[in-house]
């Protein structure tokens, strides 16, 4: 199995993760970050929900129309077999449940559901009531054929010809018919319209950035407005090694640049002034920091990290929960919280939750000459130019709403402290922004700054910076970052790096060097649209985390600008 074959169906509360013969390898009942009971992605003896079709070969899947509904066609000899996937979403219908039915079945087929919950830390306890087959008195199955209990599986056996469906639910059922699986599909199918009707995006690479609004929406926790850097733990950043971190957490960093793609592309505001509400609400929580980099999706306190006994996928291990960059200092989270905030204030007329944003501007005025974990999330702090940038450009930002003239003199005469700073300290030899103070090399972060209307994207500085990048850091028009402790080398090309480059080049102009950059990144989605965190560019292999909300963030604000460009251009062109 490879990163590339996975695809997820979810209700806006969890997801379900899917390989392309319909086996069920990664699902954590009733929220994203909830303890799992299917986690073969990461353990053969971790959990899963499969069909056995012996010689089965994958042939084609989708989602239905604008959905997250999943469609997948499998061939045998005798013929061929669609599974149909999918989450209840909408208004009367049961929530936490996972649906999926079956077509008539060209041969005998046995479907396997292995639970091992708690991260298999556990064995499950199975057992049988009137209508249904209980795990743990938490979970509850329902099919159209008999289900038999055997030690720790439920089996279900269909014979040729048969339809079938099944039903997981986080909570007990009357039994459901068929006809009730039919309208919980048309309700989900309806409510997953809806929310694409939301998106206004028309122009170039439009089949590509609905794909990537529905991975935001999958990625997004209806009752807080939460949306996750991704929907997995431990998915290495290169297989057998050691960097696979747990991204199923809120980072402000990158729900404020998804938000920013949610203004972008869409039109009814809902989404991205729930962020504010999110970052409002989280910050109450916050121990150390006036918000921390990450939070729950509940805004609450990250876990402390710690590593499963799980082997890993493709033997890539630790198997991680938590996030060690829960209390970490980091001013480019601030910086692009209060970016988000200024652009929300002007599309909305709105000044929602200021005092909020307020304190944020406040925290940074006193606490940017102060090193940092930086951008890239490092276990050393350092003065990284990222972070004094970005929080520059927040503060300039913010300080157009201020309530009082001295209030923005105060944020403004900061913003002319750091660039005096930049100015002085963060530049290589060759006249490029350097990644760190005092350092040589500079990082794919930088190509962001003319958008922050830090610089202008045809300044010196600028140009030597991406004629660095280009030298050093790009391959097949793929971008690495780069990371102090860490060689960058190792991993793979970093996906939204690469859009932010695409971007960088919207702006300068060069719309044909953009495009290429774009179509290079998109071999790296799958065939359902997903994006992973980082790419392979010799193996063509995904890599990390998926679907990885700040990629799908980083294309789709790459490709709006694009679409400007082409506008003041006269024409939207394919």
């Amino acid at each position: 199995m490879k990163i590339r074959d996975l695809a997820l169906i979810g209700d806006q509360r969890t997801a379900a993760v899917i390989n392309t013969t319909g086996e069920i390898v990664w699902y954590c009942p009733q929220r994203f970050d909830a303890p799992s009971v299917f986690a073969s992605l990461l353990d053969p003896r971790g959990g899963m929900w499969r069909i056995d079709l012996p010689g089965g070969v994958p042939l084609k899947r989708r989602y239905l129309d604008d959905s997250a509904v999943l469609e997948t066609s499998i061939s045998i000899a005798s013929g061929e077999l669609t599974i149909l996937d999918w989450m209840a979403l909408g208004d009367d219908v049961p929530v936490g449940v996972i649906c999926r039915r079956l077509t008539p079945c060209p041969a005998d087929v046995c479907i396997i559901l292995e639970p091992a919950p708690d991260y298999a830390r556990r064995a499950p306890r199975i057992t049988r009531q009137n209508h249904d087959i209980s795990i743990d008195d938490n979970l509850f199955f329902y099919a159209s054929h008999p289900a038999i209990i055997n030690g720790r599986s439920i089996y279900v056996s269909v014979r040729q010809g048969d339809e079938c469906w099944m039903v997981l639910s986080d909570r007990p059922l009357p039994m459901p018919s068929a006809s009730d699986l039919e309208r919980w599909l048309a309700t989900t199918l309806t409510r997953w319209h809806e929310l694409a009707l939301r998106t206004s995006f028309r122009g170039p690479y439009e089949r590509e950035v609905a794909d990537s609004m529905r991975a935001l929406r999958l990625l997004t926790y209806a009752p807080t407005g939460g949306i996750l850097a991704a929907a997995t733990t431990s998915l290495p950043e290169s297989i057998g090694g050691q960097r696979n971190y747990d991204y199923r957490y809120v980072w402000s960093r990158d729900s404020a640049m998804i938000a920013r793609a949610f203004i972008h592309a869409e039109k009814a505001g809902t989404q991205e002034r729930r962020f504010l509400e999110f970052i409002h609400d989280s910050r109450r929580t916050s121990r150390k920091l006036p918000l921390a980099p990450a939070a729950t999706i509940s805004g609450e306190t990250v876990p402390k990290q710690a590593a499963l006994s799980m082997e890993g996928f493709s033997l890539s291990h630790p198997v991680l929960i938590g996030n060690q960059a829960r209390l970490q200092l980091q001013m480019s989270a601030y910086g692009n919280v209060l970016l988000t905030a200024a652009l929300i204030y002007e599309t909305y007329h709105t000044r929602d939750h200021w005092d909020t944003m307020s304190m944020l501007a406040d925290f940074l005025v006193e606490q940017w000459p102060e090193p940092d974990n930086g951008i890239w999330e490092e276990t050393s702090k350092r003065q990284y130019t990222a972070s004094k940038v970005l929080g520059a450009c927040g503060l300039n930002a913010i300080a157009g709403f201020a309530k009082h003239p001295a209030q923005a003199r105060h944020w403004r005469a900061a913003v002319e402290n750091i660039r005096s700073y930049v100015a002085h300290n963060c530049m290589t030899r060759d006249g490029a922004y350097a990644a760190v103070a005092g350092g040589q090399i500079v990082d794919v972060s930088a190509a962001l700054f003319p958008m922050w209307n830090y610089t202008a994207a045809d300044s010196p500085a600028m140009i030597a910076t991406i004629a660095a990048l280009d030298r050093d850091f790009s391959a097949r028009h793929l971008y690495r970052r780069h990371l102090e402790l860490f060689d960058s080398r190792g991993e793979g090309a970093f996906l939204a790096g690469t859009f932010w480059v695409a971007r960088y080049y919207v702006t300068r102009g060069d719309l044909s060097r953009a495009r290429t950059i774009l179509d290079a990144g998109l071999k790296y989605a799958n065939d359902v649209g997903l994006f992973a965190e980082e790419a392979d560019p010799d193996s063509l292999d995904m890599l990390g985390n998926l679907p990885q909300g700040f990629v799908h963030a980083a294309f789709v604000n790459a490709v709006v600008d694009l679409r400007t460009k082409l506008a003041e251009r006269g024409a939207y062109v394919n």
